[in-house]
């Protein structure tokens, strides 16, 4: 036998009925195959650090057993498809691993503050010299360095001997 310990994460809009239901199924499966049920320690609703389905919490579960490995295979195969179960952990827990206290929840955010209205910037003032104006003799020469010659300026062709 191994220890295990499974973090459950399940939708907050189920009913506790129904949470209840599926931890029992969980323990069902566990005991079905010759483990033994250690605990579960339900932390309640937490923020998620991102959304998930559009929800921005989850309901969490630490479910502590001793199991043989195929058991946790079929545990981990049944939480996959079950509704309401929005993400799951298994690990192994460490020898003389005991309960874990729940991480303590997330400060609530802090509601928006009104601002203040921003600044009107303004209008720019529009030169009246001509952009043509503007460019220097060195703007023209290195557009001029990198244009293709005219027909004046290219080199003539040596005269070709018989």
């Amino acid at each position: 036998m191994i220890d295990y310990e499974v973090l459950l994460m399940l939708d907050p809009e189920l009913p506790d009925e129904r949470q209840n239901e599926i931890i029992a199924r969980v323990r069902e499966n566990i005991e079905r195959a010759g483990g033994t049920w250690s605990a579960d320690d339900a932390w309640g609703r937490r923020r998620l650090a991102y959304e998930i389905d559009h929800k921005t919490d989850g309901v969490y579960h630490l479910l502590q057993f001793d199991a043989p490995p195929a058991a946790l295979d079929e545990v981990s195969r049944v939480l996959k498809i079950t509704d309401g179960v929005m993400r799951h952990m298994a690990t192994r827990r460490p020898k003389g691993g005991g309960r874990v206290a729940p991480p303590p929840p997330i400060p609530a955010p802090e509601p928006e503050r009104e601002r203040a209205p921003e600044p009107v910037a303004a209008p720019a003032v529009e030169d009246e010299t001509p952009q043509a104006e503007v460019e220097t003799a060195d703007s023209k020469s290195a557009v001029d360095e990198y244009a293709e010659p005219t027909e004046s300026e290219a080199p003539e062709a040596a005269p070709e001997e018989e």
